[in-house]
């Protein structure tokens, strides 16, 4: 049997790769290869789609798992696998929530992708046990708290303070207490390189 594949991918170099994973393998056919995340349900409504490869963040504005959670719900029979480089924790939490079959990181991969997807259409779920490792100034992802990192994605999103603080359920002098830590920590000068540099290195992505 050939399972029939749709790429939602908007970067080019890997959705060339995609496509080469699924050109040389007898057990998959290729049944579309977009730029965006906007249509993916629509090919699914075909009939002709077994599984999705999924990235998450489109330079459309298009999310990967808001398309996932759409296919998970209207077509359960479809297997979906996240692609994606972003160590973003939400990512993973999100997929598992919406029903998304695995998830796999383009740059640091535990298995081939070949492989996870064999294995997901034989019925597995499979996912890492944490983001991969990331940068953003002087610290990783894993040196940062949980609390941190939600402070850090509502400085990406240009909350002030106060609005932090109601989000959060925190006191403004806590807010101001992790934007402190996060400083120290990062060797970051201010709140807004906090913010460009925490979308940049993908640790913390506003909207998930």
């Amino acid at each position: 049997m050939s399972y029939r594949v749709l790429i939602a991918e908007d970067q080019a170099m890997p959705r060339m790769v995609f496509e080469n994973i699924v050109g040389t393998s007898e057990n998959y056919t290729l049944t579309a290869s977009v730029g965006t995340a906007k249509i993916a349900d629509v090919w699914c409504a075909s009939g002709k789609v077994d599984l999705v490869l999924m990235d998450v963040v489109m330079e459309d504005g298009y999310s990967g798992l808001d398309a996932a959670e759409r296919i998970k719900r209207s077509y359960p029979g479809i297997k979906v696998i996240i692609v994606t480089s972003m160590p973003d924790q939400l990512f993973l939490e999100r997929a598992r929530a919406i029903g998304v079959d695995s998830f796999w990181y383009k740059e640091v991969q535990e298995r081939p992708l070949l492989e996870l997807m064999d294995r997901t259409m034989a019925g597995e779920h499979i996912y890492p046990d944490r983001p991969p490792e990331a940068f953003i100034g002087d610290a990783t992802n894993y040196q940062l708290t949980d609390r941190e990192i939600d402070v850090l994605r509502a400085l990406a999103e240009g909350l002030t303070d106060k609005e932090i603080a109601d989000r959060l359920f925190l006191s403004v002098t806590t807010v101001r207490y992790h934007v402190n830590n996060l400083i120290t920590k990062t060797g970051l000068p201010t709140r807004t390189s906090l913010a460009v540099n925490a979308v940049r290195s993908g640790i913390a992505i506003p909207g998930v």
